[in-house]
């Protein structure tokens, strides 16, 4: 897009939602609380409720000036639609083909982010059979799928258990043949969201039971929020900074979110690990950016302007 801004009453924008991921229930609340939010700021917002065999169709007819993006998991999330936008060549929002696939594969990511200087944890890809069948890594460690989102798929294995997770061969639709084997940081759980080049708010999120999975970040009254965390600064600091730093390290734009483990535990040295970056961030009434947004001066509404007016082609 160009420098000036839209005019709302102008501008069609399509939002983009459901599909066909693991993700797709999210994706419809994501979807409709944007909708309600352009909808408020003035837009000419139209949902779409995603279907492998029309979408082409339905958005070349359509011909919004701008799509917004509110799709999450494989194929809205991993650079495939991205794709498909820039072929049509309708602007859209959140990170283009690239960022969007290599930050939706954890181990690719991984490499990079390493590379920039931000600390990972040490993990390494296990053919699914051997993970389901023995200990690949010294307890507790932590087992998710390569490419998949908001926690869909990940088992932690600590003393507790009763061995390895069997039940991953029952899910190989999800975790294909290969799974990600990662140590289990303890402690707290915290993410920051980078809104263009500013990194927002650092959350402490504290599940209500368990760890913090698909149904605590979605659930309503799943997990608390911490905002601002209550960590010491120079770790708030590092988390602003390595969010930051992450984003510009895969050329992801617009909004992401990066997911971090801090081990405040007594016998440890405050160790802050990076576990991800989610280029295609929850958007519900429940969801961690709209908050860390709000805690930094902008409404659901302003939020979602600004998106908009951020979307472009070739990103």
């Amino acid at each position: 897009m160009s420098s000036e801004k839209l005019r709302p009453d102008e501008t069609t924008v399509a939002v983009l939602m459901g599909g066909w991921s693991a993700e797709r229930n999210v994706s419809l609340a994501s979807g409709e609380a944007c909708y309600g939010a352009l909808r408020r700021a003035g837009f000419k917002a139209i949902m779409v409720d995603v279907k492998r065999e029309t979408i082409y169709s339905v958005l070349l007819d359509m011909k919004p000036q701008v799509i917004f993006n509110a799709l999450h998991g494989k194929w809205g999330e991993d650079g495939t639609a991205s794709a498909l936008f820039e072929t049509l060549g309708i602007p859209y929002t959140h990170s283009g083909v690239l960022a969007s696939s290599v930050a939706m594969n954890k181990e690719k990511s991984k490499i990079i982010f390493k590379d920039a200087g931000i600390p990972v944890s040490e993990s390494k890809l296990v053919d699914i059979e051997i993970a389901a069948s023995s200990h690949p890594m010294a307890l507790p460690y932590v087992v998710k799928p390569v490419a998949q989102g908001s926690s869909v798929g990940v088992h932690i294995v600590d003393r507790t258990s009763n061995g390895p997770v069997t039940s991953l061969l029952e899910e190989r639709a999800l975790f294909g043949d290969t799974v990600m084997v990662e140590r289990f940081i303890p402690g707290k759980e915290l993410t920051c969201a980078v809104m263009g080049d500013v990194a927002l708010g650092v959350i402490d999120i504290v599940p209500n039971i368990g760890f913090y999975d698909y149904e605590a970040k979605y659930a309503q009254g799943g997990s608390r929020h911490i905002l601002p965390a209550e960590i010491p600064n120079d770790i708030y600091r590092k988390c602003q900074r390595y969010s930051l730093m992450a984003h510009q390290a895969l050329g992801c734009r617009g909004i992401t979110r990066c997911d971090f483990r801090y081990d405040d535990t007594p016998a440890e040295k405050g160790e802050l690990i990076l576990l991800e970056i989610n280029t295609q961030p929850g958007m519900t009434g429940t969801s961690l950016v709209p908050e860390m947004a709000a805690h930094a001066g902008h409404s659901f509404e302003d939020l979602v302007t600004w998106m908009v007016n951020d979307a472009s082609l070739n990103r």
